[in-house]
């Protein structure tokens, strides 16, 4: 228990990058906007949202739980990880608004590099190569080691972390914006497969880190169980994660797959419908064009052509006229 009160690290860097987030975000949807009319009102639950993602940062690297996994346990470094890649990140992308992102996208150059860093086969390759280069064990012993290196693999895992989730939760539009639905359920399933892989063979290989190796033993658990364990997190807890986004997002796509469905029988219907009035109301307009048209003994169009079809009829005798240089017998 003595632990769980003592082993809180108010790093400044940390606890002055969350706060300044967190005061930069609401100044943003607040008065900036307000001034500027950048765009509607942020949902309320939208910005409760980002700020805990903010706040989960903030825990994950301040608390205990830190320092458990830096000197302690494998597994509880493991859970800080998912904590900053696989729950912070999106519950911050999520609720951040398109309209504060427009501005800095209208340079040229910016606007093509986030073009080519947020392609889904962008963000699937960064995101899981940085996670397979950081539990190499030469460079995970050296952020052990190291406070700087260990710092700037945080950051990179913050950073691509974003980017790995833009195509399916992306705030903007048009090219910038996330997947159909349907991509985004292929997205994640392709997503899960790296994060499986890893934590199998962490799970099944023997301990791999020196710093775990030399730790002191708590709660009884020994180096191999402790790599197992975070073998495990990474494998389950993290994959379950994603499973439940997929399936949420598979019934949204089911869902408007018979919204569509149910709109385009609907217009089929009224289509045949007006069709079905068309024909009925087509006789009678029919027979009066025709006696307009053709007319009674009066109409120039029905004389005409009645004489020339009693003309065409009389034999050359009795011909109702006569030809030049003729004359009548």
């Amino acid at each position: 228990m003595d632990f769980w009160l003592r082993a809180w690290h108010f790093i400044p860097s940390v606890v002055v990058g969350c706060v300044a987030i967190a005061v930069l975000y609401l100044y943003a949807i607040g008065p900036l906007r307000r001034q500027y009319e950048l765009g509607p009102p942020v949902k309320r639950s939208r910005a409760i949202v980002f700020l805990l993602g903010v706040l989960v940062i903030f825990l994950a690297l301040v608390s205990p739980l830190d320092e458990l996994g830096d000197d302690y346990l494998f597994s509880a470094h493991m859970l800080q990880h998912l904590l900053i890649t696989l729950v912070a990140p999106p519950m911050m992308l999520w609720g951040l608004p398109g309209w504060l992102l427009t501005p800095l996208l209208r340079n040229r150059r910016l606007f093509r590099l986030a073009r080519v860093l947020t392609l889904p086969v962008v963000t699937f390759f960064l995101f899981n190569a940085d996670i397979f280069l950081w539990h190499a064990p030469p460079l995970y012993d050296a952020t052990l080691e190291n406070e700087w290196i260990h710092v700037f693999e945080h950051l990179t895992f913050i950073a691509l972390s974003f980017l790995f989730w833009w195509p399916v939760l992306s705030p903007l539009e048009g090219e910038l914006g996330p997947l159909p639905l349907p991509g985004q359920v292929l997205y994640l399933f392709l997503s899960g497969m790296p994060m499986v892989l890893l934590g199998a063979g962490l799970t099944f290989v023997p301990p791999l880190y020196a710093p775990y190796l030399a730790a002191p033993r708590i709660w009884g658990i020994s180096a191999a169980t402790d790599q197992q364990i975070g073998g495990l997190i990474m494998w389950v807890p993290a994959n379950i994660l994603v499973i439940v986004l997929m399936s949420v997002l598979f019934i949204r796509w089911m869902l408007d797959q018979e919204r569509r469905q149910a709109e385009r029988e609907r217009l089929a219907w009224l289509q045949e419908e007006q069709e079905q009035q068309g024909r009925s109301a087509q006789p009678a307009g029919d027979q009066s064009s025709a006696g307009s048209g053709e007319g009674g003994s009066g109409g120039e169009a029905g004389k005409e052509r009645r004489e020339r079809e009693t003309g065409a009829s009389l034999p050359p005798s009795v011909s109702t006229y006569e030809r030049p240089g003729e004359r009548r017998s």
